[in-house]
């Protein structure tokens, strides 16, 4: 059976980001833009062991999340060989993980597993034995999907001027609600209330960024938190001392370990603790790591944002946008506009 062209395209992304471009984050977000695409067994066990293979490199730049990383990693291979149990290479990979995670005192972390490569382990048996029931729970525990399966989607459909024509498409952004639960919390609430619907992007600079998300004014002067989160125009104070729902913002959560890699998106500010419902995009060509956050980094005087997802699907419209024209104020000539936002 031939590979989906889309699967292809992804192996190959994954496999150009890990040894070319050592981007293992990126690999990551090519191959669960793929992960509807897989049609047969064989595919889903290339597909996890890929996956694994990110997350292994993951954890070696990323060591104050390396805990996290490895334990999926871990987990994605074991995946792929209860498909391919003959799979040599994921097991010589697999292998060496766990020595890894070893080395470092980190647990396999798996949990209880009913079954070791096809075959029962004896908490398996005696789980069997005592519930069926308990069996299927336990199996359902260990089927984890993909890296962060359980992240909410939510889908922009954006409008803009391209040759003269009027263009529609969606863009499908990832939210990493673990990593940045603030963040994502306010802008799923902000897209529940439809605060985004006909929101434009106010500013757009090639190789850098789309930025939008101005729901007060619309033209990013303005922008607030969903609820209040304990901060005031970046001060921690009581409610009380914030009645101003245009003053609300969201604290810092940029010491989250996410990079603005292609397709992140992040919150724009003002300053430290000043997030609100602004958002930016970064494109395939985009040129953003000095917003990231690092070890050492004052971010008082070296601005430091928060990434809290990355775009699944649709990279081709923000690609696009990012390159329109553009008035002396990176404003789009034409406008540029959120026509829906949508929780998937």
């Amino acid at each position: 059976m031939p590979i989906p062209a889309e699967l292809q395209k992804a192996w190959d992304e994954a496999t150009d980001f890990m040894e070319e471009k050592e981007d293992p984050e990126s690999a990551l977000v090519s191959l669960r833009s793929a992960w509807g695409a897989i049609e047969n067994e064989a595919q889903r066990a290339k597909t996890l062991a890929f996956a694994a293979d990110a997350g292994t490199e993951l954890g070696l730049i990323d060591s104050k999340n390396q805990k996290s990383h490895w334990q999926k990693a871990y987990k994605n291979y074991n995946r792929a060989l209860s498909i391919d149990p003959k799979n040599k290479e994921t097991r010589r990979k697999m292998n060496k993980l766990a020595s890894m995670m070893d080395e470092k005192s980190i647990s396999l972390g798996i949990g209880f597993q009913m079954f070791d490569q096809g075959n029962p382990t004896p908490l398996g048996l005696f789980v069997m034995l005592i519930s069926v029931a308990a069996v299927l729970v336990s199996i359902k525990l260990v089927s984890d999907f993909i890296e962060d399966s359980g992240n909410p989607i939510v889908v922009l459909e954006v409008q803009y001027v391209l040759d003269g024509q009027s263009v529609n498409g969606d863009i499908e952004i990832e939210l990493y609600k673990k990593d940045a639960p603030l963040h994502v919390e306010s802008f799923l609430t902000h897209t529940r209330n439809f605060q985004y619907d006909g929101v434009e992007f106010h500013r757009v600079i090639d190789n850098f960024m789309i930025q939008g998300g101005d729901i007060e004014n619309m033209a990013g002067s303005g922008g607030y938190a969903s609820r209040y989160f304990g901060w005031c125009n970046g001060q921690e104070v009581p409610e009380s001392d914030c009645p101003k729902k245009e003053d609300w913002t969201i604290p810092q959560e940029h010491e989250n370990g996410l990079k603005h890699t292609e397709g992140a998106i992040a919150a724009a500010h003002a300053g430290v603790n000043t997030d609100g419902s602004q958002f930016y995009i970064v494109p395939s060509d985009g040129s953003a790591s000095h917003l990231d956050w690092e070890e050492g980094k004052d971010c008082s005087k070296s601005s430091c944002h928060t990434v809290f997802g990355f775009v699944v699907s649709g990279m081709n419209h923000v690609d696009t946008i990012s390159e329109i024209e553009t008035d002396g104020r990176d404003a789009p000539v034409d406008s540029v506009r959120i026509v829906s936002a949508r929780v998937k």
